[in-house]
């Protein structure tokens, strides 16, 4: 097993680094942009596999949703070919850091020329290419060095200039080695949160238009089949009624004029994270400076604004909100607060509030709108019951979840650590 130790430092250009190593341009160690071609031409009855930088998940290094094109049909931008272990490094706003090592089933496809190819020569091994690529290090000369508005990017002879460190062939593989045993455990939870995600999703669909049904059996809850009736939202369970939105909760519309009377927990839209059902983070604000709305406990807040961004909370406590969000009270008796917000995040919700939006750079949905929109809705105690099942699949989530920002800091420590030299692994010991 490798182990940690200390060692001398020198001051280099890019910082302290141990006396041993060095400071090389990226041009000193890796070809860049080797191979292009154009499919149109080339192959345009083949198909081939094409990653684009939405293909690359930021900051994992991994590689989801990357797509099968005739070469016919090629976009401009698929014109890098990549093989097996090179580096790919998105030159269009870095700072996300959409990089990655190309496995062998894309040996010879093709990339974006958003990215920067870069195949190692020898003296840096691609696994600790990556991981330095991805180091405060180099982001912070990207930073400095990309140019362009909303769009930022760096041009192929800015990326040919960057700096890293350079340890020793044998010192790079065990420093990669200890960060590869981060991302596994990192991916091992990631495939959890996701598995969990699908689950999550499946439950709704069967559980928010009564295609399984929920009862109580000495004190078990179990799934059950009964009749069905048609309606003019498809089938629903008979007992199940067909109510619009408005008919189970109300719009709050209590507006907060400015003050600068006492501390008051403010909610904003940036609080709210898509598809939670709970907040997790608020503002403290003293200085109303705007009409707000108030909110109370067990209020929930929805987020009218980009409404496909899937924003719905109830809340556990009193406070104000932003006029983005809309306030609905779901205080009649005909509806389970619980049950509601999950309706909210339901895909037919979602896509109905999208329909109804105005406005381009800001679209917006309203509560006149979203109203209208009509929802299965089970008898009271069902709706208990289908809330507290989705809300044990919520709880499982946000364990994982924290889990992964445990595991997180914990690898940004790693590469903090042993990216600059701070901590050294021996080699053979």
């Amino acid at each position: 097993m490798a182990k940690i130790d200390y060692i001398s430092f020198k001051q280099t250009e890019i910082g302290k680094i141990p006396q041993e190593w060095e400071v090389v341009r990226l041009d000193e160690v890796v070809d860049i942009n080797q191979e292009t071609i154009d499919p149109t031409k080339s192959f345009a009855n083949k198909k081939f596999r094409y990653i684009d930088i939405d293909s690359v998940e930021n900051g994992s290094g991994i590689i989801r949703g990357a797509k099968e094109i005739l070469g016919k049909n090629a976009p401009s931008r698929a014109r890098r070919v990549i093989h097996y272990n090179d580096v790919i490094m998105s030159t269009v706003r870095p700072y996300l850091k959409a990089f990655t090592i190309v496995p062998k089933k894309f040996d010879n496809q093709i990339c974006s020329t958003g990215f920067a190819v870069l195949t190692c020569k020898g003296k840096v091994t691609p696994s600790y290419l990556l991981y330095t690529i991805f180091s405060k290090t180099i982001i912070e000369q990207c930073n400095r060095m990309m140019t362009g508005g909303q769009y930022p990017a760096l041009s192929s002879s800015q990326v040919e200039k960057l700096k890293l460190p350079l340890p020793p062939l044998p010192e790079q593989q065990k420093i990669a080695e200890v960060l590869s045993t981060s991302d596994e455990a990192l991916h091992k939870v990631d495939d959890a949160i996701q598995r969990t995600e699908r689950l999550k999703k499946g439950l709704m669909q069967e559980l928010l238009t009564g295609k399984r049904r929920i009862k109580e059996s000495k004190g078990q809850r179990v799934i059950e089949s009964k009749g069905y009736k048609e309606t003019e939202i498809g089938r629903i369970p008979k007992g199940w009624e067909v109510a619009r939105l408005g008919d189970i909760c109300d719009q709050r519309n209590e507006i907060i004029q400015p003050t600068r009377e006492g501390i008051v927990k403010f909610v904003g839209l940036e609080h709210i994270e898509s598809g939670k059902t709970s907040i997790r983070s608020f503002s403290s604000d003293s200085n109303v400076k705007s009409s707000k709305f108030k909110f109370y406990k067990g209020d929930i807040l929805y987020g009218k604004l980009r409404p496909y961004l899937d924003k719905a909370v109830i809340t556990d406590f009193e406070g104000i909100c932003s006029t983005d969000l809309l306030v609905l009270n779901p205080e009649k008796t005909k509806s389970f607060s619980g049950f509601l917000n999950y309706t909210l995040h339901y895909d037919r919700f979602v896509s109905h509030a999208k329909s109804t939006t105005s406005g381009t750079n800001h679209p917006r949905t309203s509560w006149k709108a979203i109203a209208k929109f009509k929802l299965p809705l089970p008898p009271l105690l069902e709706q208990q019951k289908i809330a507290e099942i989705l809300s044990t699949v919520d709880k499982r989530l946000e364990l994982l979840r924290e889990k992964k920002e445990r595991f997180e800091r914990v690898k940004r420590g790693l590469m903090n650590d042993l990216l600059t030299g701070r901590k050294r692994v021996k080699v053979g010991a």
